[in-house]
């Protein structure tokens, strides 16, 4: 698994180029590449280069190629133009948080009926070695360019596991499983430090975020199977009406169902939101799942779930996501 998304190491930058006038400049560019230390191999019309050389290369190219006709790739992944290269370059700063590990966790509580903390779900937060704020949003895509998706999900699975010692209540901590190639693999880190720090994987769900971009179905199965094995418990975030088969349903049987937050908001008065909310209820106790509405923010919406038999929930009207300390300190 020695891939740049496991390992943040050097990337390493395949070119191809097609075009006469490519090919003419072509042996120079190799030259020059070459010279500088930037090569890491040539053959044909194909280079590899280094980071460093990928600049160089960009400077080149707009001056003196055609670079509608140069494409490159990553780890012999699909051929991109080349214009994409330049917004994986600006991405690098991403692996200084993944290596330096710049990543914090927030918690929110999750209540049950009576108004008792059933639960938090941890959420990442990250900073900059100058304090300031990275939002999630910005830190997700610039992993995604520079495939390090894998390598930044761990180091929030990890942090969430470990700052799950600070309660006694189940933690819920996301995942990606587009980002985990291997759930033998992958997950056996954030499994042993589970086991080294004494908690109990009865206390961890497991939340699967962006389940309607799952596509690989069998994959998802594989490593729900891999957690339910290990003892862990697991969710499926952001359910609602087309999310997917009630067969899919079926197969994955997770152990808790989160209403997406679009019918909950509103619920109370919205009699389209109240028909999806109910199917969703009823699919969740035939599969034996825990239904859990998420992104409550009005009372009226909390007590009608309530009364309609949901039995957990979240939002910020029970409260908003807190830095540990603070709910540390609270307890």
């Amino acid at each position: 698994m020695g891939c740049n998304a496991c390992v943040v190491g050097n990337l390493h930058f395949e070119i191809i180029v097609e075009g006469h006038q490519n090919f003419l400049v072509f042996p120079e560019v190799v030259r020059h590449l070459g010279r500088n230390g930037e090569l890491v191999r040539s053959e044909g019309d194909t280079i590899v280069v280094s980071e460093a050389g990928m600049k160089d290369f960009l400077d080149f190219c707009h001056d003196h190629m055609d670079s509608e006709n140069v494409f490159f790739r990553l780890d012999d992944g699909e051929w991109r133009p080349l214009t994409e290269a330049g917004l994986i370059l600006d991405s690098q700063w991403i692996d200084e948080v993944i290596l330096n590990e710049l990543v914090t966790c927030h918690a929110q509580p999750i209540l049950n009926g009576e108004g008792e903390i059933y639960a938090y779900e941890m959420l990442a937060r990250f900073y900059r070695e100058d304090g300031s704020m990275i939002y999630p949003g910005e830190i997700f895509g610039a992993a995604r360019k520079r495939d390090r998706l894998y390598a930044l999900d761990r180091i929030c699975r990890m942090a969430a596991v470990r700052a799950a010692s600070f309660t006694d209540k189940k933690v819920f901590i996301n995942f990606i499983p587009t980002s985990i190639y291997s759930p033998e693999f992958c997950l056996k880190s954030t499994t042993m430090l589970a086991d080294r720090l004494g908690v109990n994987p009865d206390r961890l769900v497991f939340e699967v975020v962006e389940t309607e971009n799952v596509e690989d179905t069998d994959h998802l199965k594989r490593i729900l199977a891999f957690y339910k094995e290990k003892g862990f418990r697991y969710a499926l975030d952001d359910v609602g009406e087309g999310y997917s088969t009630l067969e899919l349903l079926s197969d994955l049987q997770p152990h808790y169902m989160k209403l997406d937050m679009k019918y909950v908001q509103g619920v109370a008065t919205d009699t389209q939101k109240q028909q999806t909310a109910s199917a969703f209820l009823i699919e969740a106790k035939r599969l034996g799942s825990v239904p859990l509405a998420e992104g409550i923010e009005l009372e009226k919406d909390f007590k009608w779930l309530k009364e309609k038999g949901y039995q957990l929930f979240q939002g910020y009207f029970f409260g908003k996501p807190a830095p540990i300390e603070a709910l540390e300190r609270q307890n």
